[in-house]
């Protein structure tokens, strides 16, 4: 049977105290969304905009779309204010800030539980620190209800005093310790922001370079940065055509006893297999979700 897969090519956050910009979120093409509590919002204006962003997701204006909260970080005076009022409104996931730690992922389970967060309410935790990098596998292993590890490259850079330039090399090693920690612990991986949003070819060049490291989306800060993230994430035409026919010479050749099985030149095994049955798996998910 084909692995069910959420896509989540796409993931934009959206400032929770603009309420334009929340009501415009409805008609976006994002494969998911969040609602951010915490850098998109100014301190005096934290309680009215958790009660804003709360109350929509309560009421289901978003319909079938999957949405999740960030909230403020643990050592701030508003996170247990966000993590009850998150739990009460029941979100996909909420999206916690600079997790560095097991204990970081326990404390926020605990706080979920004790508000009454339904079991489809995961924890989406951000890993944005040299300490989250070196712990990256654990932290992903600490709990079930987290399904999705988010990287925070802007902090990563500014911890590390490294420079934001062209293909990230700063960055590379973190980024693939986590995905590294992702795949060890069957998590879902998402690739950082990218900063300059009238830089088109430069965005496009960091998706292609996110997927081909192995993340499964990439959060986004505007939405022109909807539409190359989804065409990046998706499958080919011609991708899913070689899929098909890579499985089904495969099968045949299995049903005939064949202990060498080659198509389009090269041979072939399980694990092409697998990969094919996974490029069909995301395209049937993109499609059910269009």
């Amino acid at each position: 049977m084909a692995e069910q897969i959420l896509p989540r090519r796409s993931v934009l956050y959206m400032p929770g105290a603009n309420e334009r910009a929340l009501e415009k979120a409805k008609g976006l093409d994002a494969d998911a969304l969040i609602l951010d509590l915490e850098d998109a919002v100014a301190p005096d204006a934290k309680a009215e905009a958790r009660e804003r962003v709360c109350t929509l997701v309560a009421d289901g204006a978003y319909g079938t779309k999957e949405v999740t909260i960030r909230s403020n970080g643990l050592d701030t005076s508003w996170h247990n204010d966000d993590l009850a009022a998150i739990a009460a409104a029941g979100p996909a996931a909420v999206v916690v800030p600079k997790v560095n730690s097991v204990a970081d992922v326990r404390s926020i389970e605990a706080s979920l539980e004790k508000g009454g967060a339904p079991d489809h309410t995961k924890i989406w935790a951000m890993v944005e620190t040299p300490v989250a990098m070196l712990h990256a596998e654990e932290i992903a292993a600490a709990s079930e209800r987290l399904t999705v590890l988010v990287m925070g490259t802007n902090d990563l850079a500014k911890e590390l005093h490294a420079e934001h330039i062209s293909g990230r090399q700063p960055l590379l090693t973190g980024l693939g310790l986590c995905v590294l920690a992702a795949r060890a612990t069957g998590k879902v991986i998402l690739d950082g922001v990218y900063n300059d949003i009238k830089n088109e070819e430069g965005f496009a060049s960091e998706c292609l370079q996110g997927r081909q490291m192995g993340f499964d989306g990439k959060t986004l800060i505007h939405p022109s940065q909807i539409d190359p993230a989804n065409q990046t994430w998706a499958p080919t035409p011609e991708a899913i055509e070689d899929a098909q026919a890579l499985i089904a010479t495969f099968e045949e050749a299995i049903a005939q006893g064949k202990g060498v099985v080659t198509h389009n030149g090269r041979m072939i095994e399980n694990l092409h297999v697998d990969n094919a049955r996974r490029v069909l798996a995301v395209a049937e998910a993109i499609a059910i979700r269009s």
